[in-house]
């Protein structure tokens, strides 16, 4: 049930209605009307914009048209008023029945209540983390990793496949600085004194075991030999190593991803040769210079003939360079091709989620899908802003023995996996956002992890008290969802039903946007009105929950509830968060 698209669907059978009797133009297009919540609550429960939408095909003045409809839309049992406001749009209000026929449905479908179809199916591919394999996921890249995660689920929710993936970037320069790392630590670890690691290669700790592994199986067989003869296949290890602890450090946070792609196959097998040759075969490459950027320049810029794939042609700024002075591709190049491959795996629709630092790179990387797949592929990037870590709102102090950051799993281990996916999701990705490790613990209506979560216990902890003092009551959703909701009329507990019928238009609304952050905030809001209706219970002995003198009444309380906490564990479920069944 979508209280929105079945009062869209009553709007638009009358403006059918009113068309084929004459009183409106027959045979209209209907697809722009919709049916949203008004800005103002004052206003009604719902508005639509029917007929400013409509207004210039029927060639009437909107509130000519809105008149009409108005009128026959007052004839229906679900809705209470309706009121043509400003230049006409029609506001309604509906009956509390119509609200309360949420219950039922939440408690027959459970936490599948708001899947949604929207998606119909069609295959999406969102591409997230793929931090370069030189170490432990850091700090730096939880927020891109939850984010991602929660934007997946959120999109298979409403009706997408979904596929989770990875891209492995190994094949740059730092794969030889992580190589030539790993071979002074197996050096090592066969007795040789090292000393400081040198400038440009990573001194982590980390990768110890890894010299060390490898001496425990190749022995000395690297020692006293040329790096031409040791560096590829130590690159090969210490990527296959780094993306084990990869795999270890993202399952912390109840990460898997669905597809893990090598970008140093794509430079094997020729597919960076073979997508360039497309591209200028379409006259879309040439060999130019570059005029020189104005500010900063840029890392690929060069006063000399380049080639130059036209990414101006397809809404960037400039063109972009695709080769380097010594003749290699340049990783722009790479990641052509690489979302090229996607595209050919059949996704259209890609969804890229990249750091703060990556925001000078979205216009050309969307030239290069529009351009490679002929305007069929689209791109959406996502850029995660920073995220500052404190601790009663001073910077905070961690170890930092992986090197010089702190890892993902040392946040993991202080507060807890729940505790950080949902507060990195209660900001907008695009927006900075600071994580207080103490706030985040404390029990109060301050900390959102506390809040939604007590909300959700708190339920539970009624559902067990009613088993004791109602026996005789069949307290199972099937059971509950034969109550008397009729009985459900005081106003806090009316506006608990509103906010748990827009649990389907809130998926679909934050699938459409990709932005999983709104379910953090509806949850937030059921939470505030559950909290809002206990607290009034608590100084009106008549809104109590567990009263035994009106048992059909505490049935009707107990259904409103345990949908309420479906809603809750339903969100929770998009966010990669466990329901608390009791907090400690």
């Amino acid at each position: 049930m979508d209280i929105y698209a079945d009062i869209r669907a009553l709007v638009a059978a009358e403006i059918t209605r009113l068309g084929t009797a004459g009183q409106l133009p027959d045979a209209l297009d209907l697809s722009g009307v919709q049916v949203q919540a008004p800005r103002d609550a004052s206003q009604g429960d719902l508005a639509t914009n029917a007929a400013l939408a409509l207004a210039k095909q029927a060639r009437m003045k909107p509130r000519d048209l809105a008149e009409p409809l108005a009128e026959a839309l007052t004839d229906h049992g679900d809705i209470e008023s309706v009121d043509v406001a400003g230049p006409g749009f029609i506001n309604l209000r509906l009956a509390e029945g119509a609200w309360r026929r949420c219950i039922p449905a939440v408690l027959d479908r459970g936490i599948a209540f708001g899947d949604g179809d929207i998606g119909a199916g069609e295959a999406v591919n969102v591409e997230y983390v793929s931090a370069n394999p030189t170490g432990p996921l850091h700090v730096g890249h939880v927020r891109g990793a939850v984010f991602g995660d929660a934007l997946a689920a959120l999109l298979a929710k409403a009706g997408f496949t979904v596929t989770k993936e990875y891209v492995i970037n190994d094949a740059g320069s730092q794969i030889t600085a992580l190589a030539r790392s790993v071979h002074l630590r197996y050096r090592e670890a066969l007795g040789e004194a090292i000393g400081d690691i040198p400038e440009g290669l990573y001194p982590g700790d980390y990768l110890v075991p890894v010299g060390r592994a490898i001496a425990g199986s190749d022995g000395d067989k690297w020692l006293g030999v040329d790096e031409a003869e040791w560096l590829e296949p130590f690159r090969r290890r210490a990527v296959v190593e780094m993306m084990a602890l990869v795999r270890e450090d993202l399952a912390t946070i109840g990460i898997v991803q669905d597809v893990y792609f090598s970008e140093n196959q794509l430079h094997l097998d020729g597919r960076i040769d073979e997508v360039l040759a497309g591209l200028e075969a379409r006259g879309l490459i040439y060999i130019g210079v570059l005029e020189p950027p104005k500010g900063k320049k840029p890392d690929d810029w060069e006063p000399r003939p380049q080639t130059l794939f036209k990414a101006s042609e397809f809404g960037d700024d400039v063109d972009r360079p695709l080769k380097k002075s010594d003749g290699s591709y340049t990783y722009f190049a790479a990641d052509i091709a690489y979302h090229f491959d996607k595209y050919k795996r059949g996704f259209k629709r890609q969804i890229d989620v990249w750091g703060a630092d990556h925001g000078g790179y979205v216009k050309r990387m969307r030239a290069a899908v529009t351009a490679v797949s002929e305007g069929e592929a689209d791109l959406d990037v996502r850029i995660c802003q920073l995220v500052r870590l404190l601790r009663d709102g001073e910077p905070a102090k961690m170890s930092k023995r992986a090197g010089d950051f702190v890892t993902l799993r040392q946040l993991v281990d202080e507060v807890g996996r729940d505790v950080v996916r949902f507060i990195m999701l209660t900001r907008k990705n695009d927006a900075p956002l600071d994580f207080d490790l103490a706030r985040v613990r404390e029990q109060s209506k301050d900390n959102p992890v506390f809040y939604v979560q007590y909300a959700h216990a708190r339920i539970r902890s009624v559902m067990r008290n009613a088993a004791e003092t109602f026996p005789e009551v069949d307290l199972s959703p099937a059971g509950l969802a034969d109550a008397d909701l009729a009985r459900l009329s005081d106003s806090a507990e009316l506006d608990l039903v509103k906010q748990i019928a827009r649990w389907p238009r809130t998926v679909e609304a934050a699938a459409l946007a990709h932005e999983p952050h709104r379910i953090a905030f509806y949850l937030h809001d059921v939470a505030a009105s559950f909290h809002g209706l206990w607290n009034r219970g608590n100084e009106d002995p008549s809104l109590r929950f567990i009263i035994g003198e009106d048992v059909v009444l505490t049935s009707a309380r107990l259904a409103l509830l345990e949908a309420a906490r479906t809603v809750i564990a339903s969100g929770l479920a998009i966010l990669g968060v466990e329901p608390a069944e009791e907090m400690r």
